[in-house]
């Protein structure tokens, strides 16, 4: 008996709505075996890849490539009928088939990269001429459609369509910019103290524990105890309450080749500083590697992130929706300071913002919290 299956995009993880398609390992008439990997999507916090909900054939391809679809919306057809997964396999009339998919059925994965970077829609494929063999289309044959495409008399830009990632986090900071009223706050904080750790600890430190110690881990660390102590800095806002949440899972802004992603370290304010360190050094690796879980990038409460790597010393975030705050790490640079003795000595400072949803805390709440994290940073130097 035929039994027809609607594929449908499930959710991906919380706040999550939607996801753009980014390819199909699958192409229509394909047999297919119970949880293998049909396509891959993307969102601003992950991709992942979603799996068949049973053996058969894949039936019709309906959402392609760069669309983006909601949650709940069907992706595909699969039959689990023996007899019309030969019939759906075979080739059909001209009229049988929907044209998108069988351009698909030419496209590489390389080719719809190069297509998505230069901004070709899939709907101009038919005008590229085509050397591949087996009348495939290559990325010399995109070039070279491109170039054509100029008039010499234009001046030379470059059109670089937004990956499907970019889009997703544009949308989500706009969302959240002008949904939260933002302040910010800096202060400056001395951490001669834990630099000269760092520099004393981190061979043992890496021996006995596997992995580097880091400034990063120490903020993360202060971040996670000072929230305890302000609570409303990690709640969140929906309609016209707030929502106190005793836990502290802390997103860890991590520069990926597509963007930003954001893995969650779960229960932060429970881990020891060497926990967090593991943490903080394996998300980063997954989130370069693409590897990160759905779960791996859900739940968070508070967000820290470090552009001091890259020398910058006061920057200004965003809030991540539906968080009401974001602690920033700037640059440590030395400068001559007076101390409490009247003496100057040359110290180790850096520049901490901390942005927040005004709709949800004052600045005397925010003073609070950054006070309390400058406390922390500049007087707990446990292990």
């Amino acid at each position: 008996m035929s039994e027809q299956i609607l594929i449908t995009l499930p959710k991906l993880g919380e706040s999550i709505v939607s996801a753009t398609i980014v390819q199909w390992f699958k192409k229509a008439g394909d047999h297919v075996a119970l949880d293998e990997p049909l396509l891959e999507v993307s969102t601003d916090k992950v991709n992942s890849e979603i799996p068949s909900p049973a053996s058969g054939v894949l039936v019709e391809i309906i959402a392609m490539p760069c669309q983006e679809v909601q949650v709940g919306e069907t992706l595909a057809i699969l039959s689990t009928s023996a007899v019309k997964m030969k019939t759906e396999a075979a080739p059909a009339p001209a009229a049988s088939a929907p044209s998108v998919p069988v351009k698909e059925d030419l496209l590489t994965p390389a080719v719809l990269r190069e297509l998505r970077e230069r901004g070709v829609d899939l709907s101009e494929i038919d005008r590229i001429p085509r050397t591949g063999q087996g009348n495939r289309l290559t990325k010399k044959d995109i070039e070279a459609y491109c170039s054509s495409q100029h008039k010499p008399s234009q001046e030379a830009l470059e059109r670089v369509k937004m990956t499907p990632m970019r889009k997703a986090i544009a949308e989500n900071m706009v969302r959240s910019f002008y949904e939260a009223p933002h302040a910010s706050l800096i202060t400056e904080i001395d951490v001669t103290d834990i630099v000269r750790l760092i520099q004393e600890q981190k061979e043992r430190f890496l021996q006995q524990h596997g992995v580097k110690l880091t400034i990063s881990s120490f903020a993360a660390r202060a971040i996670a105890r000072a929230a305890t102590a302000y609570p409303l800095i990690n709640s969140s806002l929906e309609n016209d309450t707030i929502v106190m949440k005793h836990f502290v899972n802390l997103g860890v802004a991590v520069s990926v080749d597509q963007g930003v992603m954001v893995p969650v370290i779960h229960h932060c304010h429970q881990l020891s500083l060497s926990e967090i360190s593991r943490q903080i050094a394996d998300l980063a690796q997954k989130a370069r590697q693409h590897a990160l879980t759905p779960e791996a990038v859900s739940g968070g409460t508070i967000t820290m992130t470090n552009f001091g790597m890259t020398g910058t010393q006061i920057g200004i975030p965003i809030i991540r929706f539906p968080e009401v705050a974001i602690v920033g790490l700037g640059a440590i640079t030395k400068k001559v300071a007076v101390m409490p003795d009247d003496t100057t000595a040359i110290r180790s400072v850096m520049m901490v913002s901390l942005t927040f949803d005004h709709r949800v805390l004052d600045g005397l709440y925010g003073c609070g919290f950054i006070g309390e994290l400058k406390k922390h940073l500049e007087t707990d130097l446990s292990l």
